[in-house]
């Protein structure tokens, strides 16, 4: 309850991303999201208690995820090796998502 903004401006992402990966595909240009899962920040531990534990037993990767843990997958998107990738979300969540 109460997240419906939140979830909202997630969809609206991946709707921009879709779009404007179809609309500027084109000129060679590729669009790509990352889907951060609940990720412990200073501002994350300050709003929720006990963060360190929030959602962890849910995932494959039984630990919290560090802002750290975005970097592999930011690096791959702008490398060489994701020249084919457009118009994907990207979900680095330590596998919460599909559990």
């Amino acid at each position: 309850p109460l997240w419906m903004h939140y979830v909202a401006s997630k969809g609206g992402v991946i709707a921009m991303t879709r779009v404007m990966a179809r609309e500027l595909g084109v000129d060679g240009i590729n669009v790509n999201a990352l889907a951060p899962g609940f990720t412990l920040t200073e501002a994350s531990k300050a709003a929720i208690e006990d963060a360190e534990n929030y959602g962890v037993a849910r995932g494959a990767i039984h630990r919290a995820a560090y802002p750290d843990d975005m970097v592999g997958a930011c690096l791959w998107l702008v490398s060489p090796l994701s020249d084919f990738v457009t118009g994907q979300t990207v979900i680095v969540d330590g596998g919460r998502q599909f559990i």
